[in-house]
């Protein structure tokens, strides 16, 4: 496994921004210290290489009877394909709608009742669009047996609504290991450790001194 490498440049080429005083929006409009920007890691051969190579292996031990991988638009598509050239899988993506023109397919590709689908998205924060995906998916018949990411935030909201879903979810990568490789790198202070810390605990309660 590549954690280590992958963590390392992640943070070595700044696709993981930390910003205390002025923190990122997210869609969920949950404010946040941290911005993690995984559609940069397309850039760097070696990193996506890392990443398939992982996720593949990941997916081959919590799924092994996976028969379909798919990407979940837009930036899981990439690393979708990827990962189904290293495992010799066919490959499937999910829009986030239908389309508005020819057959309005939401699913690209082909798969059937019996297929095993794992849907792959880049970054897990609160899991709305994975789940909306596998949604989707199962709407037109697909069978999804689980769900897998490059990383995740690993928030009580994102666990609730997998639990409420009942969908299983395995990352390759989460929050408290990169907090921690960080920490050790000494790339943050301590201070802001201790702030990336609390915001992971209670992120909605920390964001409200920025909402006064």
């Amino acid at each position: 496994m590549h954690k280590d490498q992958i963590i390392s440049k992640l943070i070595e080429e700044e696709i993981i921004t930390i910003s205390p005083d002025k923190p990122f929006t997210y869609a969920s409009g949950m404010l946040s210290p941290i911005y993690t920007d995984l559609r940069l890691t397309i850039s760097y051969p070696d990193l996506r290489d890392w990443i398939a190579t992982d996720l593949a292996s990941l997916i081959k031990e919590k799924y092994p009877d996976v028969s379909i991988v798919g990407g979940v638009a837009t930036a899981g598509i990439p690393h979708a394909a990827w990962v189904a050239e290293k495992l010799h899988l066919p490959m499937i993506y999910v829009r986030p709608n239908p389309k508005d023109h020819g057959k309005g397919k939401q699913i690209e590709g082909r798969f059937t009742k019996n297929d095993r689908i794992v849907l792959i998205d880049d970054l897990i924060t609160t899991g709305g669009s994975v789940l909306n995906a596998v949604k989707a998916t199962e709407k037109e018949g697909g069978n999804v047996i689980g769900v897998s990411s490059i990383f995740t935030y690993y928030l009580p909201d994102a666990k609730d609504n997998f639990a409420k879903a009942n969908v299983q979810f395995n990352p390759l990568l989460s929050y408290p290991e990169l907090l921690k490789k960080e920490k050790e790198s000494k790339h943050i202070s301590s201070a802001q450790y201790d702030i990336l810390k609390t915001w992971h605990e209670d992120p909605w309660a920390w964001d409200k001194q920025f909402k006064k």
